[in-house]
Formats: C-alpha cells, sequence, structure tokens
C-alpha cells in the first residue's frame, strides 16, 4: 500500500539517524496502540451500552490515506458521530455486516453520522473489488503496515462509534447488526 503513517510526515531531524528515527517511529506507534487499547471499553456488541458521557475518552487521532488518494482525519468529523468500521476483504463476519453499514450510512448521511471502513488487506486491489463489489459509498481508508491501529486490531471486523466530540463512545468487537447500531447512533445523535 503507498501510504503515509500520520507519525511519519517528515524526513530526519538535524543529526538524527535513520535507525534513530524509526526507533522514535516505533515507540510512538506503541504508545498509540497503548492508548487505543485503553480506551476499548470490555464490552462487546453483545448488548453492551455506550460508554456514560462522563467516562468516555477522547479517541486518538485517526490520520490515514483514502482508497482515492486523499487524506481523513477523525478530527475534521467533530460535532458529528462517526463510525470507523475495520474489516478485511477476506473476513467472512465483514462481508455479512458491510451491506448493513452500507444502509445505515445512507441512511444517516444528512441527519449527523459519517461512517468509514478500515481495510486491512495487504493489497489494494482486493479492497477495490470489495468496495465495488458491496457498493460502499463511504471513505475507505488504507492505514500504513507500522499504524498503531494495525497493531491494535486484535479481531476483524472491529468497529468504533465515536461521539460528537471525538471520544470513544463504544467498541463493537465482531459482526455487527445494523439494528444494534441505530440504536447507539441515534442516542449519539440525541445527546447534546
Amino acid at each position: 500500500m503507498q501510504t503515509t503513517s500520520p507519525l511519519d510526515n517528515s524526513g530526519p531531524a538535524a543529526g538524527e539517524t535513520p535507525g534513530g528515527r524509526q526507533a522514535k517511529l516505533l515507540f510512538g506507534a506503541l504508545v498509540v496502540a497503548v492508548v487505543i487499547v485503553g480506551l476499548i471499553p470490555h464490552e462487546t456488541n453483545s448488548g453492551g451500552e455506550l460508554v456514560p458521557v462522563a467516562k468516555r475518552k477522547s479517541m486518538p487521532e485517526l490520520a490515514m490515506r483514502e482508497l482515492n488518494g486523499g487524506p481523513w482525519t477523525l478530527s475534521e468529523h467533530r460535532g458529528k458521530v462517526v463510525l470507523v468500521n475495520f474489516w478485511a476483504s477476506w473476513c467472512e463476519p465483514c462481508r455479512d455486516e458491510t451491506p448493513g453499514l452500507v444502509k445505515l450510512a445512507a441512511e444517516y448521511r444528512n441527519r449527523g453520522l459519517d461512517v468509514t471502513g478500515v481495510a486491512m488487506d495487504d493489497r489494494k486491489e482486493p479492497v477495490q473489488q470489495f468496495v465495488q463489489s458491496y457498493r460502499v459509498a463511504y471513505p475507505v481508508l488504507l492505514p500504513d503496515a507500522r499504524s498503531a491501529y494495525v497493531s491494535a486490531m486484535s479481531a476483524l471486523p472491529t468497529t468504533f462509534l465515536v461521539d460528537k466530540q471525538g471520544r470513544m463512545a463504544k467498541v463493537y468487537v465482531g459482526e455487527v447488526s445494523q439494528r444494534a447500531v441505530r440504536t447507539d447512533v441515534e442516542r449519539l445523535l440525541a445527546e447534546l
């Protein structure tokens, strides 16, 4: 994949060796991964409630390249509820849940929900075929292999539901039903 990591946006600093820069990048990715794992409530899509507003933690910045090459950042979506779905073209539960997410994205697009997918495939071609086959109209992101989000994923699909202030409201691990997400999205959209 030809993507850039949000941690890798400049050349080495003066006097810095390439190995030293790589070590700093790996350390930074590890720190972000630990933060992400710490944000994930110990709930799954099996009936868990939204994280109470007072206990929600800010989501670390998510900055990746879209399948079409453009940049995408989570912070640009403040003021909206954001659903971030990590999936792969070879993942059967991902295939099963995608039609429901496509419908949800279309239904709530003008009501304050932004949906994005993060393709965890190693190659771009299967992602393009998947997007075309399932008529995915929302942005699909391609993470850099060194992304902390890539190393933090222990199961696919995994879906983050982020509130209007950019805080983690819920994490679904495994296939999620359109109905379950719809209920949670309605609650988040109603929040001030």
